[in-house]
C-alpha cells in the first residue's frame, strides 16, 4: 500500500553541519524518511537485533565502520541503547563526524546520559501527517483515521490503530515508564484520552484512575517525555481579566484518541466532530512551527470570569476554532475580550465557513484557506 507521502521536514538541510537528534512517536515515518532522504548514510537500526547486540558489546565499531567522516551516520532508535552517546560524543569532538539520531523517546535518552553531548547535537521533531503532506486531503477522513503514515490509507484503519494503541501505547510506553501497577498506568491513559484537549485537573484525573496527585504529576511526565502527548499551557499575560493557571492536555494523534476513547465514527455536525477539529488544528500548529523552527509559544487563554479563547500563538494571533458553517458575533465573544487586553497583533477564527470574510477587525477563515495561507507562510509575521 502507498503511503510515500511528501513530508515537509527535508533532513539534508535539517542536518547540514550539524548532528540532530530526531525525536517522534513509533510509527510516524522517521525510517522511511531516513531511507528516501538519505540513501548514502550509514545506518545502524537498533530495532534490529543483530545491529543491536554487535553495538551493545563493541559500542567502537561506530568508529571502526565510520570511513569518511563527511557521510552522515544514522543510529535509528538511540533510545535503545543510550551507551552509545558516549561514542558519538567522543567522534563528534575528534572526527567531526555528523549524527542523526533518531528516537521515539526521549526519557531513556535522559536516564541514559543524552546530556553528554554537551550540546553537539541539536532537536527536531518528525510529526504525524500534516494537511499539507496528504494529497486530496480530506478533513472527514483524517478526523476518523488520523496521521499515522502506514494507517491513513488503510480501509481497516480502526483495526489498525487498535493495535497501534494495544502494542506501542501500552506494552511498550508502559514497559519503558517502569510503573509499578501497570494496569493502573493502563487506567490513565484511557483516561487522558476520554480528557484529550481538556484542562488538567489533576485532583479530579486522580480520583478516576485511583492514584495520588503527585503519581499522576509523573504519569503526565512519562507521557510527554516518550512521545506520546503535549501540554497547551495557559497564556497568562492579561491584566484585566484573570486569567486560569492549568494547562490542557492532548495526544498526540486524533485517530490514537479516537480508539482509546472509543469513539466510534466521527460523524459532521457531532460534538465529538468539533473536538476532533480543534485537535486536528491544534497539531498543525504544532507541526508548523516545529518544521518552520518558530519559538512561538503554543497556548490557550480562558479568564477566571469564562472568557475563552481556543489558542494563542505567541503575542502576533489569537485563534478560535468552530465547526460551523456560519461563525456569528456570539463566537466572537473570547477574542473581543482578549482583545481589550491589548497584547497580541491579531484575531482569527478557524471555521467551517465556505468563505472568508470579517466580522469587526476579526479575520473568519475557511479551515482550507487558513491552512494553505499557513503553510505558505502568510499568516505569522
Amino acid at each position: 500500500m502507498n503511503n510515500n507521502y511528501p513530508r515537509t521536514l527535508s533532513l539534508p538541510e535539517l542536518i547540514g553541519k550539524s548532528s540532530y537528534f530526531l525525536f517522534g512517536p513509533r510509527s510516524i515515518g522517521k525510517t522511511y524518511l531516513i531511507h528516501q532522504q538519505l540513501p548514502d548514510a550509514k545506518l545502524y537500526d537498533l530495532l534490529d537485533s543483530d545491529t543491536f547486540s554487535r553495538l551493545a558489546r563493541r559500542p567502537k565499531i561506530l568508529e571502526e565502520e565510520l570511513g569518511d567522516p563527511a557521510r552522515i551516520v544514522v543510529i535509528d532508535e538511540i533510545q535503545k541503547l543510550p551507551v552509545l552517546l558516549d561514542e558519538v560524543h567522543r567522534l563528534i569532538e575528534t572526527r567531526n563526524a555528523r549524527f542523526l539520531l533518531t528516537g521515539s523517546s526521549a526519557r531513556k535518552l535522559r536516564r541514559g546520559g543524552v546530556n553528554l553531548l554537551g550540546g553537539r547535537a541539536r532537536q527536531a521533531r518528525l510529526y504525524p501527517l500534516c494537511s499539507n503532506e496528504i494529497p486530496e486531503f480530506d478533513l472527514l477522513t483524517y478526523l476518523n483515521r488520523g496521521g499515522i503514515p502506514r494507517i491513513l490509507p488503510r480501509e481497516d484503519y480502526a483495526d489498525e490503530l487498535r493495535g497501534y494503541c494495544d502494542l506501542y501505547l501500552r506494552e511498550e510506553v508502559t514497559a519503558e515508564a517502569l510503573v509499578r501497577n501497570i494496569s493502573q498506568f493502563a487506567r490513565f491513559l484511557d483516561v487522558m484520552a476520554l480528557q484529550n484537549g481538556e484542562e488538567l485537573n489533576y485532583e479530579g484525573i486522580a480520583g478516576d484512575c485511583g492514584v495520588p496527585a503527585r503519581t499522576l504529576h509523573n504519569y503526565v511526565q512519562i507521557l510527554e517525555e516518550t512521545l506520546v502527548g503535549f501540554p497547551v499551557h495557559s497564556f497568562r499575560a492579561t491584566k484585566k481579566r484573570k486569567a486560569i493557571a492549568r494547562s490542557k492536555f492532548f495526544l498526540f494523534d486524533v485517530g490514537v484518541v479516537n480508539v482509546m476513547a472509543q469513539r466510534g465514527v466521527i460523524a459532521p455536525r457531532s460534538e465529538l466532530f468539533g473536538k476532533c477539529f480543534e485537535h486536528f488544528l491544534f497539531m498543525e500548529l504544532r507541526a508548523y512551527l516545529g518544521y518552520r523552527r518558530r519559538d512561538a509559544a503554543l497556548q490557550y487563554w480562558r479568564s477566571t470570569a469564562g472568557f475563552e479563547v481556543d489558542c494563542v500563538l505567541g503575542d502576533l494571533l489569537a485563534l478560535e476554532f468552530k465547526s460551523s458553517d456560519m461563525v456569528t458575533e456570539r463566537h466572537l465573544r473570547g477574542l473581543k475580550a482578549l482583545r481589550e487586553e491589548g497584547l497580541v497583533r491579531d484575531y482569527a477564527v478557524v471555521s467551517l465557513d465556505p468563505e472568508p470574510r470579517r466580522v469587526d477587525g476579526i479575520n473568519i477563515y475557511p479551515w482550507r484557506k487558513f491552512l494553505a495561507d499557513l503553510w505558505a507562510d502568510r499568516l505569522l509575521p
